[in-house]
């Protein structure tokens, strides 16, 4: 394993020793509960695992023996940590129970796989044995897609834990591919990639604690993913241990024999195979690096520059744009102990220039030789000015940058002070950018004031684009709630449905990398159709006849 897991919490974001984002001293405390409009925050902290009782394990000793005898003993893990550790991702929706200590749907066991045969073994112990295998990563999910369903209702479910099969196994320079196994976690794949001068260039928000296979699987977007593209574009083949045996898709640059059988392997989440090891486009290590503000006074010129940049055919890495309540959010929310942007210098100066009322913060991030970064910069900027952007310089790129993974780390205090905090995403075109997120924005904004727990008080929603392509981007919606105590699995699943449904009137996708899961499943029939779910279960129905891979996932 790159990481053990008794280090990691097993109930929240990173490190078990990781500094509190968010101290009871912290000046945003206040902040956010006169902005939420509640009388106080209460405490609400997370059951401890000491306090908690899981079932008995439903694997025989039979099977036990079976497995050890494959993985080895220390790979078999059978004990209550373990099995809370994979009883569920990294969802606001599933972080509700895990909290709460309700680990009903913990597995029955865990292996730690070090080799593709091993993984091939146990699947083939499982199908014998009519056991269900979950395929596990990071464990990041946020939408249900690594949570230990069961097939049966008295069925065993087995985790197969990915993270000890981490070799980079060949780097080939000349055609710039790289054959990796799928359990390795992305600092140490980037790490060990950048030691021979290369770069894969996928990081999401959960770069720190999510693997190679769990991007695959989820059909994953860094933040760089206008240079480097989303998972389906950088995978160039994969090995899957499957009930039917082993399935290797395949290894062109470009071929006119069928559809190309990576697109089902991006995005199928471990119901038609674990995925083993993967060949992925990398690329040289950039020469230069800029990342740098913009503000806009409203989001649709915001939206109609980042448009402008696409069509240009410009090289950016990036292009993030922030709709005025994300911009002033966050902005409060990082500087409330230093007074912050919004100064009354700084106020003054923002409306001398017409940008008192709104303004949208944009990043645009340039990655490659210096003379293109260059070139580049120059050419988005005339665009962003052309649209009456106010440049800021690197400054908000560059803080950005530094702390570009942190903002999960904020959301295990606020749950201990009775917030919900959640995300979802959408991509739709460009034409229809402005209206979904107003639509998106409604639906959520009045399904958190049906399910308030005080009167008056209200939740936050904020949007921005974080992916875009030459005909659309995508949106990731942000929304910080007070929490119905008594009910707080009910009040997520209303603001998750209004959300979802106006997603869907709205003509958006349900998902734009964060992947399918138990959560977005519902919605799949209405965006595929018939005939394309129907092809889907066609597929699972050939690779596990048996269903016992990851079930209630994807398909429904």
């Amino acid at each position: 394993m790159t990481i053990d897991r008794t280090t990691l919490r097993w109930n929240g974001w990173g490190p078990v020793a990781q500094e509190n984002a968010l101290p009871d001293q912290a000046p945003q405390w206040e902040w956010i509960r006169e902005t939420l409009g509640l009388s106080h925050l209460p405490k609400t902290p997370a059951q401890p695992m000491n306090e908690i009782r899981l079932a008995p394990t439903r694997l025989t000793d039979a099977q036990q023996e079976k497995l050890a005898a494959i993985v080895g003993e220390n790979q078999l893990r059978v004990d209550d940590y373990e099995r809370a550790f994979h009883a569920r991702g990294k969802s606001y929706h599933d972080l509700l129970y895990v909290r709460a200590g309700k680990l009903d749907m913990a597995p029955d066991g865990v292996v730690y796989p070090r080799a593709a045969d091993e993984v091939m073994s146990v699947m083939k112990l499982a199908a014998e044995e009519d056991i269900t295998l979950v395929p596990f990563g990071g464990g990041s999910s946020v939408v249900g897609g690594v949570n230990a369903l069961a097939k049966s209702l008295d069925g065993a479910v087995l985790t197969v834990d990915m993270t000890m099969m981490t070799r980079v196994i060949r780097i080939d320079k000349v055609s710039m591919t790289a054959r990796i196994e799928a359990g390795i976690y992305g600092p140490d794949l980037e790490k060990q990639l950048q030691n021979h001068g290369v770069t894969l260039g996928h990081y999401p928000q959960s770069f720190e604690f999510s693997t190679l296979g769990g991007w695959i699987a989820a059909r994953g977007a860094g933040q760089q993913s206008n240079r480097y593209g989303k998972a389906e574009k950088w995978l160039v083949n994969a090995k899957l241990a499957t009930p039917e045996g082993f399935w290797e898709t395949e290894d062109f640059p470009a071929s006119a024999a069928g559809p190309n059988l990576n697109q089902l392997v991006a995005g199928s989440e471990g119901t038609l195979g674990i995925i083993c090891e993967a060949t992925v486009k990398v690329h040289e290590l950039p020469a230069r690096k800029d990342y740098r503000g913009y503000l806009f006074k409203n989001f649709e010129a915001g939206v109609e520059a980042a448009r402008r940049i696409n069509h240009a055919g410009i090289p950016v890495a990036m292009v993030r744009l922030s709709d005025a309540d994300e911009t002033f959010f966050f902005q409060k929310f990082s500087s409330s102990a230093a007074g912050g942007l919004k100064s009354k210098l700084q106020n003054a100066y923002l409306k001398a220039r017409g940008f008192a009322e709104g303004p949208c913060l944009m990043l645009i991030g340039l990655e490659g030789e210096k003379d293109t970064v260059l070139w580049a910069q120059a050419q988005t900027e005339a665009i962003a000015k052309a649209g009456g952007a106010m440049a800021l310089g690197t400054g908000p790129g560059r803080k950005w940058y530094e702390s570009r993974f942190h903002s999960p780390y904020s959301r295990d205090p606020m749950l201990d002070r009775g917030l919900g905090v959640d995300t979802l995403e959408t991509s739709t075109h460009w034409s229809n950018i402005a209206a979904l997120r107003e639509k998106v924005t409604a639906a959520i904004t009045r399904a958190m004031d049906d399910n308030m727990p005080e009167q008056g008080a209200r939740g936050i929603v904020m949007a921005h684009v974080s992916h875009s392509y030459p005909d659309g981007a995508s949106l990731y919606f942000t929304f910080v709630f007070p929490r119905q105590r008594d009910r707080e699995v009910e009040q997520w699943e209303a603001i998750k449905r209004a959300a979802s449904d106006a997603i869907e009137a709205g003509h958006g996708t349900i998902s734009h990398h964060h992947g399918v899961g138990t959560d977005h499943a519902p919605w799949m029939l209405e965006e595929k159709g018939e005939i394309g779910m129907g092809t889907l279960k066609a597929v699972k129905a050939k690779l596990d006849p048996k269903g016992i891979l990851n079930p209630g996932k994807l398909l429904g």
